[in-house]
């Protein structure tokens, strides 16, 4: 075990009374959260199912995961059952729990913020956007495109805050009320209806309501004993009503977090729940964990002092002391002044340059190693806004960098070059300006020229060629480009690295357009080629300025340039904060339509918290600074505009720090230098099934995909083997509860489950009949074998290797005649895959229950619901289970090492690869080829 300081100890120790653990920055919260968890698994009686942990973002959940497990099979050894432990986000918890007990929102997917904008922009009427008033005598009502953000916020103040809806206007709430029930036609959540929606049936008495709502607090009163929130000072009255319904029935409650750290107060966050949180439960113990050991004493210094600036009725008392083997030395911490932004990212880029090769330690006990550009994050108040001459100068050096999220992508001159292609298909470039755009792109190969793909784009300009709306498919045709100019990984002019960061921009590019074609996919083909290219260029850049989009478990040996906002929960060695402007860091607030023109101020309980306080920028600042261990370099230099021709009240007070220096020299050969070596951390990898395939079948499809971002193109078949999927659930979850349906069922399930929203109308009727037809034909072959079921849709975990989880749930287990369990898997012509890849899914489920139960099932079978389809069923074997948690352990180890080759030669996997033009031609290949 490791040795915890006397906070943490009291901290891990305190089981059985609600707990507030207030943990500074760099104070090993993850950690105790999760030695706290296991000692909770070994208190009597309680299983892994009884515990719910809650994180803010999916990547801080992987992370608390692995670590529980690690420290579980450490202490416990083999411990069943911990697949039933929920880790993640609110969100997610949320859904899972509506998609558990409510059939009717089986069917349902989730709009991102972007897809969501998307959603509302497209259908601008009947969303209530453009019928929505305001109070301005200017807008009086909200307009298509310009607002939908305003809307979504709106929208979020009325559902998820305490607001007195009686103050706010008729129209108003009617408008948000079409916007509800649109969701609901379509068969969509939004981040904040799935929680109101789990909140509601929490909330509802015991009296009255429906068997799903039921069902659902019987699940909770029954299983929910223990409730753990990470960042709980970023949690905002929706969600606090979330965990007091949750804890209604007795579950010890505890809630991590830092008030220094509450950030997200414009997306509703209440510090005041981590303020009040002792007067609010009965009988808190409260653990303050104070010391950082991430950090230098310079850094944990002028952090202190950042944080102390907050007033002392907005803070918990706390001082964050030094903790860590990071030494400060003079010249580690810079606050130096510019005349000008262009001078600013010069000497930004000197210092990188300078850093490059610096012996650092990681870890106490561990040998020092070179940093790279990978150690170096850059973290601007506004990428959007500020970042353009750091990007300019870093392309001007040959420096590599990633900007976080989708921010800067459509200034980069790869997607620039990408756009063009779009509009000369729309009339709105000429091919000599794509030409212009190619010619300076960095994406052609020495030879190869862009007139390679005009017969495409003439071709598919065409809008006249079909009536499917596959046909006009934008995903295919960019993949279609992309081969036709034979762009790959190992192709793109320049280092390796230029070839990984140009993917890179590509695979976020292919983000973007699922997420347009997602809601636009059935339109008018010219309409929505057009719409495409005008949303490209006039709504996309603002759709993304804050979105954290980046794909796959591991980025490129890269400097990372992101906002503060993006950076929670990071570190890095070196750490530049540029840009602190008076106007800017702290921001001004920004004039123009906002939330209080639809909603009145007065409605809403501490309502300056959404236009921002100065301590709220506080806040942040302290996040910025704290992100760093050892390295940290403030800077500021006036703004083009008079608005920003003042250093910020920040930087000023950083220079009363003694640590802080505001002017020193390169470190150059003062300071031991190795060789240049990005740190190699184990990855926090948990893979779904469908993931985990892709490395079986493919490694290098899976770094097209999941690394690279790469999708592939909608298909308009695509929902009918989940609506199949989810009728059967629903069948199987209603035996277990006494309920056996029989064929007169059938249509009503249809009815409820199949959600086909990309099919043409003659498909879709095809598929009602299919799926018509495929349960009829179930309840004929296995209708007897319902009573039988033993669980549906249960979720399993394989913990192989630290860093690597494989989740999934296993369709059906089920008793057979012969007494024996059998895993059962559904497949249809609609949802096929390969044989030996279903018979791998099945073993890893095998290997999943037997982690889940401590048992092992006997037999596993694939039930094919077409007519005529193959069934498979096979005894499950010892050794083949062992050999099956080997493959996932290499397959996790090729990953954690990046070593995601192609296939040594063109194969029947390749041939139904849908990224395949992204790896090499369809030509037979002899010799192995590396990315």
């Amino acid at each position: 075990m490791p040795t915890y300081t006397p906070a943490q100890q009291e901290a891990i120790a305190c089981l059985d009374a609600p707990l507030q653990i207030i943990a500074c920055a760099g104070s090993g919260k993850t950690q105790v959260i999760s030695q706290r968890i296991s000692e909770i698994l070994k208190l009597p009686g309680v299983e892994p199912r009884h515990v719910a942990a809650f994180t803010f973002t999916e990547k801080a959940a992987a992370e608390l995961k692995d670590r529980i497990l690690s420290i579980v099979e450490q202490e416990h050894g083999s411990a069943t059952g911990l697949a039933e432990m929920y880790v993640g986000t609110m969100h997610a918890f949320c859904l899972n729990l509506l998609q558990t007990y409510v059939p009717e929102t089986f069917k349902y997917s989730v709009l991102t913020e972007q897809t969501q904008r998307l959603f509302i922009d497209r259908n601008s009427r009947r969303s209530g956007l453009t019928e929505c008033p305001t109070l301005s005598a200017g807008t009086p009502h909200l307009r298509r495109f310009i607002h939908s953000r305003l809307y979504t916020q709106v929208m979020s103040i009325l559902t998820e805050d305490e607001t007195d809806l009686s103050l706010v206007c008729e129209e108003v709430k009617a408008a948000v009320g079409k916007y509800r029930d649109l969701l609901e036609a379509n068969a969509y959540f939004d981040y904040t209806s799935m929680v109101d929606r789990a909140v509601r049936f929490l909330e509802s008495p015991d009296e009255g309501i429906g068997t799903a709502a039921h069902a659902l607090l019987q699940h909770v009163r029954d299983d929910v004993k223990f409730v753990v929130v990470d960042e709980y000072q970023d949690v905002n009255p929706l969600q606090e009503r979330l965990i007091r319904g949750l804890v209604q029935f007795g579950a010890n409650l505890c809630v991590v977090g830092d008030d220094d750290q509450t950030i997200y107060q414009w997306r509703g966050s209440e510090v005041a729940n981590i303020l009040t949180f002792a007067g609010r439960y009965e009988g808190i113990r409260s653990v303050t964990l104070a010391h950082n050991f991430r950090s230098s004493q310079g850094i944990v210094a002028l952090g202190r002092r950042v944080a102390e600036g907050i007033s002392v009725g907005n803070r918990l008392p706390k001082s964050m002391e030094h903790a860590s083997h990071q030494t400060w030395d003079r010249g580690d911490i810079i606050a130096g002044a510019y005349l000008t932004p262009e001078d600013e990212a010069a000497a930004i880029c000197e210092r990188i340059q300078d850093l490059r090769g610096v012996a650092f330690t990681d870890r106490p006990g561990t040998e020092p190693r070179g940093l790279s550009w990978s150690d170096v994050a850059v973290l601007y108040r506004s990428v959007a806004a500020d970042a353009g001459p750091l990007v300019a100068e870093m392309e001007r050096r040959g420096i590599p960098y990633i900007v976080k999220g989708l921010t800067r992508l459509f200034d980069s001159r790869e997607i620039s070059a990408v756009v063009s292609l779009f509009r000369y298909m729309t009339g709105h470039a000429a091919f000599a300006d794509v030409e212009a755009l190619w010619a300076v792109s960095g994406l052609l190969a020495p030879g190869v020229s862009v007139a390679a793909a005009k017969p495409l784009l003439d071709a598919g300009a065409d809008f006249g060629r079909g009536e499917r709306w596959g046909t006009y498919n934008l995903q295919r045709l960019y993949l279609d480009v992309l081969d036709a100019l034979g762009i790959r990984e190992d192709t793109v002019p320049g280092d390796p690295v230029r070839g990984e960061l140009a993917m890179y921009q590509l695979g976020k590019f292919s983000q973007v357009i699922s997420d347009f074609e997602a809601i636009y996919f059935s339109s008018n083909p010219k309409d929505k080629y057009d719409s495409f290219v005008g949303w490209l260029e006039y709504q996309a850049p603002g759709y993304y300025d804050e979105a954290d989009l980046d794909t796959g478990y591991a980025t490129p040996d890269a400097v990372t340039i992101s906002t503060v906002h993006q950076a929670k929960g990071m570190q890095w060695p070196a750490v530049f904060v540029p840009c602190l402007r008076a106007n800017r860091f702290p921001s001004k607030r920004h004039g123009g339509l906002g939330v209080f023109h639809v909603v009145p101020d007065t409605a809403v309980p501490h309502a300056d918290r959404y236009r921002g306080t100065v301590e709220d920028e506080r806040r942040l600042f302290y996040v910025a600074v704290t992100r760093a261990q050892k390295f940290l370099y403030l800077s500021f230099s006036p703004g083009t505009s008079r608005l920003f021709q003042k250093a910020s009240a920040f930087f000023g007070e950083a220079t009363t720090v003694p640590f802080v220096s505001t002017a020193a020299p390169l470190l150059g050969a003062s300071v031991a230098r190795l060789e240049p070596h990005p740190r190699v951390e184990v990855p926090q990898v948990t893979l779904s099934f469908s993931e985990l395939k892709y490395l079986f079948e493919c490694p290098y499809q899976f770094k097209i995909r999941f690394l690279y971002g790469f999708n592939p193109p909608i298909h308009e078949a695509l929902g009918y083997g989940k609506g199949l999927h989810d009728a059967l659930a629903e069948m199987h979850k209603r035996a277990l509860d006494g309920d056996v349906l029989d064929a007169t069922a059938v249509d009503e399930l249809v009815q409820r489950h199949l959600h086909t929203p990309y099919a043409y109308p003659l498909l879709r009727e095809q598929l009602e009949r299919a799926a018509r037809a495929a349960l009829k034909r179930y309840f004929v072959l296995h209708g007897d074998d319902l009573p039988r079921t033993l669980h549906s849709e249960k979720q399993i975990q394989v913990h192989v290797a630290p860093g690597i989880t494989v989740d999934g749930r296993i369709d059906l287990i089920k008793r057979l005649e012969t007494d024996e369990v059998s895993i059962v898997d559904f497949k249809s012509t609609y949802r096929a895959q390969a044989e030996d890849v279903t018979r791998d899914q099945l073993h890893v489920y095998a290997v999943g229950y037997q982690e889940l139960t401590g048992t092992s099932a006997d037999v596993v079978e694939v039930l094919n619901l077409d007519e005529d389809g193959k069934n498979t069923r096979e005894t499950v074997v010892g050794q083949l289970l062992i050999d099956v948690r080997d493959r996932i352990h290499d397959a996790g180890e090729s990953l954690r090492t990046n070593k995601l080759d192609r296939l040594p030669t063109w194969c029947s996997t390749c041939a139904a690869c849908d990224v395949r033009s992204l790896c090499r031609s369809a030509e037979p290949v002899s010799q192995v080829l590396t990315p």
